[in-house]
């Protein structure tokens, strides 16, 4: 499992992640492999929570589809992770299974997105959610969403804030550990 986190405030977006990939009781530490949680393409940073294998497929595959990926809106993130949803299925064999009674064929995913447009959230039905100030996913999401929601008033800047909040989830969130990865820009004001 993981914490991943996205912050905005005050025309910064930060993004920040753990290291630590577990398998069943296992834990792969920074130590044994570098463990990125968060790649980039075009200007978006994206992170995932889940099994380990979606990290090479989306780093792939997002990154093929070239100009088709686009993520500067809720809308173009839908209509990409749409996209993506049936790439998965024909190139990559993902099983959609979830429960029987749910509405849609999942993706699998949860995805955090920032790029200097806003923070947006991805799940597995392909809902996407745009965030104003901040949002976490992984294991140790709640810790996170405790320590961040805690600091934002008081905090000067996103990258602090994100940073309390994957320090909060490693803390606390047997799945999730250091070195922590944070990224920070400044938000596309147009």
């Amino acid at each position: 499992m993981t914490t991943c986190v996205v912050v905005k405030k005050n025309n910064e977006i930060a993004i920040a992640s753990d290291s630590l990939v577990t398998f069943g009781d296992t834990r792969l530490s920074n130590a044994y492999e570098a463990n990125d949680k968060i790649f980039k393409v075009g200007d978006s940073y994206i992170t995932l929570a889940g099994t380990a294998a979606h990290f090479p497929v989306m780093r792939k595959l997002l990154t093929e589809m070239a100009d088709q990926c686009k993520l500067g809106s809720r809308d173009e993130v839908f209509e990409t992770y749409t996209q993506v949803h049936n790439i998965l299925k024909e190139k990559y064999f993902l099983n959609t299974k979830e429960d029987e009674d749910d509405p849609y064929e999942s993706s699998q995913i949860t995805s955090l997105i920032a790029n200097p447009s806003g923070i947006f959230g991805v799940y597995s039905y392909r809902e996407v959610f745009s965030f104003d100030r901040f949002w976490g996913i992984g294991s140790g999401r709640n810790f996170a969403l405790g320590a961040m929601y805690a600091v934002y008033d008081q905090a000067r800047s996103a990258r602090e804030i994100a940073e309390i909040g994957v320090q909060a989830g490693a803390e606390f969130d047997k799945s999730s550990s250091g070195p922590f990865r944070i990224f920070s820009f400044a938000v596309n004001n147009s």
